[in-house]
């Protein structure tokens, strides 16, 4: 089973949990938990008869993020030719658990059934997650 999918939107990584100082409660920053969701709907409106993965998985992502306006025609080139990497936030670690988070209970049953990982960050014309799932 594999699912393949993209999402065309500005970037973001999972953020910290942050703590309520009047009630003491933990929660998710909002901005985190609309980036999970829309995730998760690129996901169910690709795949909307899902079934989650049962065994291992392995997950690729690619990060593509947008060339900057001011950035000379020579390096834009050079950016888009992969010869110059974006190293820029979100952290690849962040995004790869957001990422995660939200596949959870969708894809698979438990991001404890990955096994195989592997990221990159490149520039393109348009800021973008490209994400693959797969069983093996």
């Amino acid at each position: 089973m594999v699912y393949e999918f993209e999402v065309p939107a500005k970037i973001i990584g999972k953020g910290r949990p942050r703590l309520n100082s009047y009630t003491g409660q933990v929660y998710t920053p909002t901005r985190t938990r609309d980036y999970e969701s829309l995730v998760e709907q690129y996901f169910l409106l690709k795949y909307p008869r899902y079934k989650s993965i049962e065994g291992r998985a392995k997950v690729n992502i690619t990060a593509y993020f947008e060339v900057p306006k001011s950035t000379s025609k020579v390096q834009k080139e050079q950016m888009l030719g992969n010869t110059i990497s974006p190293t820029k936030k979100p952290d690849i670690d962040n995004i790869v658990k957001i990422v995660l988070d939200s596949m959870n209970k969708f894809a698979f049953k438990d991001d404890t059934q990955i096994t195989k990982i592997e990221v990159e960050k490149l520039y393109a014309d348009q800021e973008k997650l490209y994400i693959k799932i797969e069983e093996y």
